[in-house]
């Protein structure tokens, strides 16, 4: 079934993977916008990365892949929490043509951000030297964790798949199977991640391995934008700001860009958010 997490391991080995692939919540994030064909299945990889991702750690919260940079899409980002909620975005790539990653993307960085509901904040920082997400992802492991991590992605605008394979942290690493069950994984076809389910893939790639594989993990794609978050949003840009909107529009109109939820503030409202009983703008 698509819209699942399947975890699996190796039996003998102190290696672990997942399969995911993703098609419902993944059109569901498409139909809310009108992306060019490559930034939709950029989009798409970016998800299944950080859904992937996202369950290599231990934590309540949320993992968020985003990049900046100076190419055609200014910036992208996916988010994926504990709770199997996914959604993302492409910011201002409506005239991205390219299908080339670097032309897509620019300069710039990718940042993987860990923000635990309880505990810090952690951002790792690794730079776009890779030709693809996958190989940049794989990179930031190298410099950063020092964890051996391996990645496979694709994306079509319909369906998003993707490929993990992880050393776990011990002091009795096999760089022979390691490197075996790698280099079974580098004969998987994009069109194997896309059509194949986890028990069909694994099976094409290990047949001959003890491979355990445990119950999915169902995602869905949901926004955590809502009321109490725009009218935090709205504090935070000050009384003043708020009032020469009103006096201009009237009421103020505002959008999440993650689902185009839409939310609409009167003058009372607005007088509301900063204790004014009386429910009028100041002048």
């Amino acid at each position: 079934m698509s819209d699942q997490l399947h975890r699996f391991i190796f039996d003998g080995s102190d290696v672990r993977g997942e399969h995911l692939q993703l098609s419902g919540s993944y059109r569901e994030m498409l139909d809310n916008h009108h992306y060019p064909p490559a930034v939709a299945r950029l989009l798409g990889e970016f998800l299944v990365a950080a859904a992937l991702l996202s369950v290599t750690i231990k934590f309540r919260g949320s993992l968020i892949l985003q990049v900046r940079g100076d190419g055609q899409v200014p910036l992208i980002m996916a988010e994926a929490n504990s709770d199997g909620d996914i959604r993302g975005i492409a910011r201002d790539a409506g005239q991205a043509m390219s299908e080339s990653f670097h032309e897509l993307l620019g300069n710039g960085q990718l940042a993987i951000t860990i923000d635990p509901i309880e505990g810090r904040r952690y951002q790792g920082i690794v730079s776009l030297d890779g030709d693809s997400l996958a190989a940049c992802i794989e990179a930031y492991f190298r410099q950063s964790e020092q964890l051996a991590t391996r990645i496979w992605l694709g994306a079509n605008g319909d369906t998003a798949g993707g490929l993990l394979l992880q050393e776990l942290p011990t002091q009795h690493s096999d760089p022979e199977t390691w490197q075996h069950l790698t280099t079974l994984a580098d004969t998987v076809s994009e069109d194997e991640l896309l059509t194949l389910d986890a028990a069909n893939l694994l099976y094409r790639l290990y047949h001959e391995e003890p491979l355990r594989l445990f119950e999915p993990k169902s995602l869905r794609f949901r926004c955590s934008c809502s009321q109490e978050r725009m009218e935090a949003a709205l504090v935070s840009l000050g009384r003043d700001e708020l009032d020469s909107i009103l006096a201009e529009q009237g009421q103020i109109e505002s959008h999440c860009e993650f689902c185009h939820r839409q939310f609409h503030f009167t003058p009372v409202q607005v007088a509301g958010l900063f204790g004014d009983a009386a429910g009028s703008t100041r002048h």
